[in-house]
């Protein structure tokens, strides 16, 4: 084995991403503050061709340096957008047919691996504050809240490694 070139990997620009099929997800940020988080989740949304990134409430958004030292120039691959409530996006979305699904710790939350996809629906995945998690009214109105199976003796992962986690799960589900 040998280890691939840049030049060999036969990537997309980003005028070729912009025009390419998506994967029917978007990715909601509800008040993340760290802005290298931010950005991973950027690079992560792009390698997955996910629709759209919304960034919600205290959420930075690009150009930031700190956001680019981890996005790479994903903020200008991934279509974005700012919303200051997450409430009220998260009721668009709905009215617009878009499932939400609140990636938290909640009672009757299904584990991700269970988590079954419907074919031709799209999905509005929200990921939460590092601390305080996705809010309450935000779970409350979710169609689904969806767990990642965690065995040690921590009880959350890193914003942008849960983003890693569940953008390719679901990524390999809408590939049926």
């Amino acid at each position: 084995m040998r280890k691939l070139k840049n030049s060999e990997l036969d990537r997309v620009d980003v005028e070729g991403y912009k025009s390419a099929d998506k994967t029917p997800i978007i990715v909601v940020l509800d008040n993340i503050r760290s802005l290298n988080n931010i950005g991973s989740v950027f690079r992560t949304s792009d390698a997955f061709v996910i629709e759209k990134i919304f960034l919600c409430g205290i959420t930075a958004k690009p150009p930031h340096k700190d956001i680019h030292k981890t996005a790479l120039g994903a903020t200008e691959s991934v279509d974005w957008e700012y919303v200051e409530d997450t409430i009220e996006l998260i009721q668009k979305l709905k009215d617009s047919k878009i499932k939400i699904v609140s990636i938290e710790q909640a009672d009757n939350a299904t584990m991700l691996q269970d988590f079954k996809i419907e074919k031709h629906q799209k999905y509005a995945v929200v990921f939460g504050n590092e601390v305080k998690g996705v809010q309450q009214e935000v779970v409350s109105q979710s169609d689904y809240c969806v767990e990642i199976p965690q065995f040690g003796t921590k009880h959350s992962l890193n914003i942008s490694v849960s983003c890693g986690v569940v953008l390719w799960d679901l990524f390999k589900k809408t590939q049926f």
